[in-house]
């Protein structure tokens, strides 16, 4: 997949994660929620590919890198977005 595939990976789930949120609606700051939920999305799918391949989990392009990267990244937005609109 690359890494071209993993970053517009984060991107998606992130702008998917943060629309879908339901925390997302509540206070002022949601422009910075914005971007955190996209960083957080990127972070974690880049994470998750490269703890795969040095574990040996999965190899460049499998189709378990691709669920384990979204899922990763899903995570990782929903606990930013959630602990930001604590704040």
């Amino acid at each position: 997949m690359g890494w071209f595939g993993i970053v517009f990976l984060g991107l998606v789930i992130g702008l998917a994660g943060w629309w879908l949120h339901p925390l997302r609606r509540s206070g002022a700051k949601r422009a910075g929620r914005f971007w955190l939920a996209l960083a957080a999305a990127v972070l974690g799918a880049v994470v998750a590919k490269m703890l795969g391949n040095v574990t040996g989990a999965f190899h460049d392009g499998d189709s378990l890198e691709w669920l384990a990267c979204a899922l990763v990244a899903l995570v990782a937005v929903s606990v930013a977005v959630g602990l930001a609109a604590r704040r």
